[in-house]
């Protein structure tokens, strides 16, 4: 059996040249050649070889610590060239591959120990497979070698017996298996042609006839000791990563089915999918910091969407009734596990819906992607067991507020009193300094409720919660509350302390959807005032940092037109893809389940 391990290779020690000959293999690509012969028995070879005693080092490619990275591509590339001087091309058109690793190993996981699945000398070239994949490791034994190759599916070994090696038409011409062991190395991709069987040690094998390089590659892979830990090299280097960690390619598989299964869900439900502008004249939908950019031909400002609202909401204006959109969007903020500036997320908007009807149709969507992904509403990220079965906990912010701080807000206090009652409460609690800057800074006592909510209570949220109806000062899209003055229908989903989801009733009052936007900028401007004051009491750099963090809010006036030919009753939610593919697949950070993150 192979020995494997993630983008190792063993150290070769290459026997004396002998002799073989080519052949005219597929696709009338010259290919090494090897003969019917029977297969020599694994076993005896690797005890005769044991009795000789431990095999002296050498310094080939395959051990990496004797030679530098610019040593082993130049190598390579003299490899490459040698191939070409021979008449072999390194980097082949294509390649006719019947089946993939993981098809055979299902194919033949009943085939015993030792056993063949056909006997070569009467195999057919029908009966035989044709599979293509990486080189991931290597092993030679005098007059044999074994290749372990990863395709998409998995993994299978190569079995090179020397044995079955045509002889050579002459005496010079090099030998076949010589020519193997010499130039394929490590991370090539190669293809072959052969037999089934399995091992003596239990290895599912092609018995080689045909074997070409289908790519060279020039540069080595990680080691097998230490694999590709440098975190920071992987996001950079993702193709690698993808190679040597057979665990990240998974992740991004249920990535892609997380996608796929959104949109199934969606379009049974007659949901249809738009794509909207990334370019924009006015930055809307959310309040954070834009990405800018400029039109030459236009010689216009444009900015990168921060959400994709407030196009999606014209299009439900225009007629369309329940439309969606996943989506890529850019936030020119701050780095974290939790996020990334370029991110995505999908928006749905239903007619003649409210909030409550967006709730169960956000709870049944996430627990049927948990179903479909994870094969359980059961999944457990990073040590905690979180239940993703419907129906999720429902709880209106200042519920959670009073139960978890003991803050009760009184409708009769200002917001100094609200201030000193909220700061009172939290004395001797485990509060950062940022959270408690943040509540002494409190604009308004929506803001104040919404910062002590985000500072102290939405981390305990471990479990799937719907967080329902917000300050109206912090919800400038969503209706007021139907029986509750002074909050919206809103809900946030928070699941493992991180929101998930957002959602609203939407406000379709033109007048008012006005005042709120206006309500915002006002706010805004404040906010960022007092900022830009406290900072300059600390400093020219703390100023210089606040004022290039600065961006403005600015009002839509397009979005407010139409609003005023009439938005019909709409319910409307956001959803993090990336946070939920990190719960579905427990990774500790978003630029694990991002592709290509953003690095410094």
């Amino acid at each position: 059996m192979a020995r494997v391990w993630a983008g190792g290779a063993h150290r070769l020690v290459l026997p004396r040249a002998t002799v073989g000959r080519w052949k005219n293999g597929k696709n009338g690509t010259r290919c090494l050649g090897t003969s019917a012969n029977d297969p020599v028995e694994t076993k005896k070879k690797e005890t005769n070889r044991n009795q000789k005693g431990p095999r002296r080092k050498r310094n080939d490619e395959n051990n990496n610590t004797s030679h530098s990275l610019e040593e082993l591509r130049h190598a390579r590339i003299a490899k490459a060239e040698d191939m070409k001087r021979n008449g072999i091309q390194p980097y082949a058109y294509r390649w006719d591959r019947t089946h993939e690793a993981g098809q055979l190993q299902r194919m033949y996981r009943d085939l015993q120990d030792g056993e063949e699945a056909k006997a070569h000398e009467s195999a057919s070239d029908d009966a035989m497979v044709s599979v293509a994949g990486r080189v991931v490791a290597k092993r030679v034994f005098g007059k044999l070698a074994f290749f372990k190759i990863n395709d998409e599916s998995g993994d299978i070994q190569l079995y090179l017996d020397k044995k079955r090696m045509d002889q050579p038409a002459e005496e010079n011409e090099p030998s076949a298996f010589q020519h193997i062991k010499q130039n394929v190395d490590v991370g090539d991709i190669v293809g072959a042609i052969g037999g089934i069987k399995r091992t003596e040690k239990g290895e599912l094998s092609v018995t080689v006839s045909q074997i070409q390089v289908l790519t060279k590659s020039l540069l080595p892979l990680p080691d097998k000791w230490h694999g590709l830990q440098d975190v920071e090299k992987r996001y950079r280097q993702r193709y690698v990563d993808l190679i040597v960690n057979p665990h990240v390619k998974d992740t991004f598989k249920r990535r892609a089915a997380v996608v796929s299964h959104f949109r199934s869900f969606l379009e049974g439900r007659e949901f249809l999918e738009f794509e909207t502008p990334v370019l924009e004249s006015t930055a809307g939908g959310a309040d954070a910091k834009p990405f800018l950019t400029y039109h030459n031909v236009m010689g216009k400002n444009l900015s990168l969407r921060i959400a994709t609202e407030l196009h999606l909401k014209r299009l439900v204006v225009g007629g369309f009734e329940k439309v969606y959109e996943i989506g890529r969007i850019f936030r020119n903020e701050g780095v974290s596990t939790r996020h990334n500036p370029e991110f995505t997320s999908i928006e749905v908007y239903q007619a003649y819906a409210d909030y409550q009807d967006m709730m169960r149709l956000t709870e049944e969507i996430v627990s049927t992607c948990a179903e479909k992904v994870c094969g359980s509403t059961i999944v457990q990220y990073q040590g905690e067991t979180i239940d993703l079965t419907p129906p999720f906990r429902r709880a209106t912010m200042h519920q959670l507020v009073e139960s978890e701080t003991g803050v009760i807000l009184e409708e009769s206090d200002n917001l100094e009193q609200a201030k000193f009652k909220a700061l009172a409460a939290l004395e001797g609690k485990q509060v950062t300094q940022g959270a408690l800057v943040a509540i002494r800074n409190a604009p308004t006592k929506g803001h104040l409720v919404n910062e002590i909510f985000e500072g102290v209570v939405e981390q305990a949220l471990m479990q799937p919660t719907f967080v329902m109806d917000h300050p109206v000062e912090i919800s400038p899209l969503a209706k007021p509350h139907r029986s509750k003055e002074g909050l919206v229908e809103r809900f946030e989903l928070f699941v493992y302390g991180r929101e998930l989801a957002n959602a609203f009733s939407e406000l379709t009052d033109p007048l008012e959807q006005r005042k709120r936007f206006q309500a915002q900028i006002e706010t805004h401007r404040s906010m960022k005032e007092q900022e830009l004051k406290q900072a300059v009491e600390k400093g020219e750099d703390a100023y210089n940092r606040a004022k290039n963090e600065d961006y403005d809010v600015v009002l839509d006036e397009d979005f407010i037109t139409a609003l005023e030919h009439g938005m019909p009753p709409t319910a409307g939610m956001g959803l993090g893809i990336d946070r939920l593919v990190m719960i579905l697949t427990d990774s500790p950070s978003i630029r694990d389940v991002i592709a290509f993150p953003l690095l410094k």
